[in-house]
Order: C-alpha cells, then sequence, then structure tokens
C-alpha cells in the first residue's frame, strides 16, 4: 500500500530480497517470522499485489500507531476464550473464500531477545490452510529485528538500513492437504528458519 512505501521512504528503510519467488493465485496464507513490528509495517509495501488481512493477536491493536493503520487490515484473535477465539477462525476462512489472502506471524509473539531466534509455531496457520485448500507462502525477515524494536523498549534498536529477506516457493494446496498438519508446521517452520540458521549457525544448538 501507498502509505506503506511513503513510511519506508521517509524512514530510510529498503527491501533487500535475497531469494524472491514468484506468489500462487490467491487467496494464499503468509506465514513468517515475527522479530520486530516492522514485521508488520513492511508487509503492506512488501506484498502490495494483492489483497491481503492480517490475523493476529488483539493485543496488537493496543499500540496507538499500529491500532491507526491496520484496524481495518486486522482479524484480532481475541484469546481469553475459545468461543472468540473460534470466531476470528470462522472469519478468516470466510475471508479466504472471498480471495482475501492472509498473514499470520506462526510464532503469536515476538520471541523478546533481540534476535532472530525463532521459536515453535503454533498450528492455527496450518489447521487454517488445510481447511481453506490454499497455498502458503512462507517468508523469512532477516534483519528487522536489529531495526526496530518493541515500541516499549525505548532503549531497543531504531535506525534506518535494508530489511534483507527470503519470499520462498510457496506450498501448494496439493502440498498443503497431502502432509498432516505436523508435518506441514514442520515443513514450514524450516523453511522459514534455515536463512537464520545459516546466518547464525550458533542456534543449531
Amino acid at each position: 500500500m501507498a502509505w506503506s512505501k511513503l513510511w519506508m521512504f521517509l524512514c530510510l528503510y529498503r527491501f533487500k530480497k535475497i531469494t524472491d519467488h514468484p506468489l500462487p493465485e490467491p487467496p494464499y496464507i503468509i506465514v513468517a517470522n515475527h522479530s520486530s513490528y516492522l514485521d508488520i509495517f513492511m508487509m503492506p509495501a512488501l506484498m502490495s499485489k494483492d489483497k491481503y488481512l492480517f490475523l493476529g493477536k488483539s493485543e496488537i491493536l493496543h499500540y496507538p500507531l499500529i491500532k491507526t493503520f491496520f484496524k481495518r487490515l486486522n482479524i484480532p484473535v481475541y484469546r481469553d476464550t475459545p468461543v472468540k477465539a473460534g470466531k476470528s477462525i470462522v472469519r478468516a476462512r470466510q475471508e479466504l473464500k472471498s480471495g482475501w489472502s492472509l498473514v499470520i506471524f506462526a510464532e503469536g509473539e515476538i520471541p523478546d531477545n533481540d534476535s532472530p531466534r525463532m521459536i515453535p509455531f503454533k498450528d492455527g496457520a496450518f489447521r487454517l490452510a488445510k481447511k481453506a485448500k490454499v497455498p502458503i507462502v512462507p517468508i523469512t525477515f532477516l534483519t528487522n529485528y536489529k531495526l526496530l524494536s518493541d515500541p516499549d523498549n525505548i532503549t531497543g534498536p531504531a535506525s534506518p538500513g535494508a530489511s534483507k529477506l527470503h519470499i520462498h516457493p510457496y506450498i501448494s494446496k496439493e502440498e498443503v492437504n497431502n502432509l498432516s498438519k505436523e508435518e506441514l508446521t514442520k515443513k514450514c517452520f524450516d523453511m522459514i528458519n534455515e536463512p537464520i540458521l545459516e546466518q547464525f549457525p550458533e542456534f543449531r544448538n
């Protein structure tokens, strides 16, 4: 979207795509690692060709700036009760059927360590992909963690620079259907995590 590209220009951010594989026909689910709130602000500029919504925890709307830009682009997941969480998933399936793609940060949170080390994926994105029979586009953000930290951390990193990333080959809807939920979760996690492990081999331990 135009505002995201303008924001990146004004803040002196740019993309450096290390791999940039073609996208499937929409709708699809984008699954990315989540090491910075910058991941959210950059996504509209990165994936501007298709229409999509974010599916994420409702707490993100507590930040005024994020709430301003993402209230209409967000399906909030209220995790306090199973009923509310279930309604969010039902809406997500409806939006996929209507042609909207979804962005899901499957870790469910930003690891609080100012590093790109990933934590295990929650399985909601993969259950949703299988039920909706849509492809998955894995994305790895490599450097966002050192460009912008949590808004509550006033002493954390905040600087212009290149957002290095990989847009991986998508997982087709046929493969999504053929793999079990556990196999699909592991495949996507491993694809996203491998460039991080190449850069930080100590994370393999």
